[in-house]
């Protein structure tokens, strides 16, 4: 196949899948499929790129809209179809394509009308392909409909909604304009001039988004998970499952789309799925576990997050995460934590002293909540350490543990091996005078490592002037959270 043959054949799968379902056409606004789209643009696929510049979005080009919806009036599917719009929904609509043809574009695609939400199964395509969709347009419109200045911005409702928190970091081009259609800059693109104007810092004043991460390009993907959720963690959506949806495209992961079931549920998912990717930051979150069916390890929404504990820690790469019947199963460095006993007098917050395997001399405490502390004796405690490395150390391999690591605080309670075979010791066994009977003498067994409820990570510095150390690799176990 020649080079201008597989240019066309990778165009025509670029449009067929990576553009809206629909657009509007601006000459007579109608609506044209992906086909006709494909036919305006094809002739236009150069035969060759000597200076490698050239890209499908850059020939294949649309605006966007982004708004907030109106209470009601906004021009729908049909409406559009049988040429019966009207209302204030519509006349935005038409000074969003006046705008796009504006900018010599010859398509336009809106929210409102451009998805035929009769069709669950466009419907559900659509919600997965938002952020792509975004991504891939040529300028972003958005209109700020309670906004006459920039000073505005910071109280219009646009900032705190859940979906226009992807159609801010999806585009490469955005422009913004107030309520009354007037651009609110004179730059052409009001996201990659210059961080530091002043619409970009009321932007990070009210959404929280540091300039840096809207003024370079964003990436999505399922990293930085705890900083990310932070900045959804006030939005608000009207159906509850949006809040997990809305999401999808920033970590760069697809659900089903199942209205329904529940924001619990779909929130649920969201993190299942951004946990297959093993990023450690997924579980820096603070407070009451998500209501599933196996696993204490999966926060309840993006506010979860907001209470997190602030790590700055070395990259430790990749956890493997895998959900199963018995929980979040992960493999964790277990550290012991010693409870002394002057801790066990009261309940609540405590300073547990924990006695550093290495350093047997030093003393390194951490903050935590322990419950029922009166049963002085009936719970051990560790730290389960997320941030390592296995590494090789001559013929063997070890755990290279850093300087300043991260841990969930766990503990386990002894259990009776009378009913319970579950331990983390054998018991010991002398044979009974009865033939063919054991005596089972019982020792202090316990059973498997729990997360503390209501804890997050915590951060530990060892008392070391390198910044890793090794420890051998029996201190790494398989725990169920």
């Amino acid at each position: 196949m020649s080079g201008f043959a597989q240019r066309l054949e990778e165009f025509d799968q670029y449009v067929m899948n990576h553009i809206p379902i629909r657009l509007i056409r601006l000459s007579d606004m109608k609506f044209v499929g992906r086909d006709d789209v494909r036919k305006h643009f094809r002739s236009s696929v150069p035969q060759t790129d000597p200076y490698g510049n050239y890209t499908h979005s850059r020939l294949v080009k649309y605006a966007i809209l982004s708004h907030r919806w109106l209470d009601s009036g906004e021009p729908t599917y049909e409406e559009m179809k049988t040429g019966k719009a009207v209302g204030l929904g519509y006349e935005k609509l038409k000074n969003f394509c006046r705008e796009a043809r504006h900018c010599k574009l010859e398509f336009a695609w809106s929210d409102t009308c451009c998805i035929d939400k009769n069709s669950s199964t466009e419907l559900d395509e659509s919600i997965r392909s938002m952020f792509r969709w975004y991504r891939n347009s040529e300028i972003c419109i958005v209109h700020l409909a309670k906004s006459t200045t920039i000073e505005d911005i910071s109280k219009d409702e646009w900032t705190a909604r859940g979906w226009t928190l992807q159609e801010l970091l999806a585009p490469f081009c955005i422009k913004f304009f107030n309520k009354y259609w007037i651009p609110m800059t004179d730059d052409p693109n009001d996201k990659r001039k210059d961080p530091d104007t002043k619409i970009l810092r009321t932007l990070e004043k009210a959404t929280g988004i540091p300039r840096d991460k809207l003024y370079w390009e964003f990436k999505p993907g399922p990293s930085k998970v705890d900083e990310r959720m932070v900045w959804a963690a006030k939005r608000k959506t009207t159906r509850v499952e949006d809040v997990a949806y809305s999401l999808m495209g920033i970590f760069d992961v697809s659900l089903q789309i199942a209205y329904g079931e529940g924001g619990d549920r779909a929130f649920c998912r969201l993190i299942e799925a951004i946990m297959q990717a093993g990023d450690p930051s997924v579980l820096n979150w603070k407070g009451t576990a998500a209501k599933h069916h196996t696993s204490d390890a999966i926060p309840r929404s993006p506010k979860s997050f907001l209470d997190r504990r602030e790590l700055k820690l070395a990259s430790s790469g990749r956890l493997e995460m895998t959900m199963t019947g018995l929980g979040l199963r992960v493999p964790l460095v277990i550290l012991p934590l010693n409870l002394p006993l002057a801790m066990a007098a009261g309940t609540g917050r405590a300073r547990i002293s924990f006695d550093c395997l290495l350093c047997p001399d030093s003393n390194i405490r951490v903050d935590i909540n322990v419950h029922n502390s009166l049963a002085h004796g009936q719970y051990q405690y560790a730290l389960g350490i997320i941030n390592y490395s296995l590494v090789r150390d001559g013929s063997c391999e070890v755990v290279e543990m850093q300087g300043k690591s991260a841990g969930f605080p766990l503990r386990c309670r002894q259990v009776d091996l009378s009913s319970s075979s579950t331990g983390t010791s054998t018991p010991r066994t002398t044979t009974s005078s009865v033939v063919g009977f054991e005596t089972v003498y019982l020792e202090q067994i316990f059973g498997p490592w729990r997360k503390i409820r209501e804890e997050g990570l915590i951060e530990v510095k060892f008392p070391i002037t390198v910044p890793s150390f090794h420890i051998e690799r029996k201190y790494l176990e398989i725990v169920h959270l």
